[in-house]
């Protein structure tokens, strides 16, 4: 038995070793692992689209034909085709995580790392959906033209949930997460590690340096990947379930 068995098995008091991913199958857990690596390169993508600022020294009427011009489009796709796909699969990591810890969960770390889960996608789709109403007010609602004032306010509040409100969730979803991998071993202790890492940096670090966000989706590729490593050598590439 491999230490990657050993950390998914349990003793009950009978003594006898339970898998802690037993009961999920093991192709379901692929998948999972596979729509976190999909979420993180969905999330830098929508951060990419609407991340597009004017040239400095445009006149109220110049800097909404650049924006109608060079970033409308970018800003429709990030927010009504790739965030909420990205989020459905974050969810799916979600799963991942607690598949994997299967009947050694705790209730206090279960309840901080679901809630704060589901909290980073509530407020990313609020972000996403401030960022749709500039699309969906003038094209469904007969809305009037945007102007440089409005057109700022909305792209503030949505930066807020994304990099204030949103990043915050994301970083305590990673401190809990390590704590879990940390105390199940039901990974690696090197992704714990990497994982207090990054969420103190996340917490303490996003209100000077707003990209160090893009930590979060690099550490959600690095668990999806190593889980996809664990369970290709537990069963095969036969796609046992």
């Amino acid at each position: 038995m491999t230490a990657a068995d050993r950390s998914d098995t349990r003793e009950t008091s009978g003594g006898a070793a339970i898998d802690a991913g037993a009961s999920t199958p093991h192709l379901v857990l692929r998948s999972a692992g596979i729509a976190g690596m999909a979420f993180s390169l969905l999330f830098v993508v929508s951060l990419w689209l609407v991340s597009a600022r004017p040239p400095e020294g445009l006149d109220e009427i110049a800097f909404i034909d650049w924006y109608e011009a060079n970033a409308l489009g970018s800003v429709t796709v990030a927010a009504l085709y790739v965030a909420p796909f990205a989020g459905i699969a974050f969810l799916w990591f979600i799963g991942l995580i607690r598949s994997r810890i299967g009947a050694r969960e705790d209730q206090l770390f279960a309840t901080v790392f679901l809630g704060s889960g589901l909290l980073f996608v509530g407020m990313y789709w609020a972000g996403a959906a401030q960022f749709a109403s500039l699309v969906a007010g003038n094209r469904f609602d007969a809305a009037p033209p945007l102007t440089p004032a409005a057109l700022e306010a909305v792209r503030s509040s949505a930066f807020s949930f994304l990099f204030v409100l949103a990043a915050r969730a994301a970083a305590v979803f990673v401190l809990v997460t390590s704590t879990i991998i940390w105390r199940s071993r039901v990974l690696p202790h090197m992704l714990a590690i990497v994982g207090y890492a990054v969420g103190l940096v996340m917490l303490f670090s996003l209100s000077f340096l707003q990209w160090i966000v893009l930590l979060f989706p690099l550490w959600v590729f690095l668990v999806s990947a190593v889980t996809l490593v664990v369970e290709w050598r537990r069963h095969g590439s036969t796609g046992q379930s």
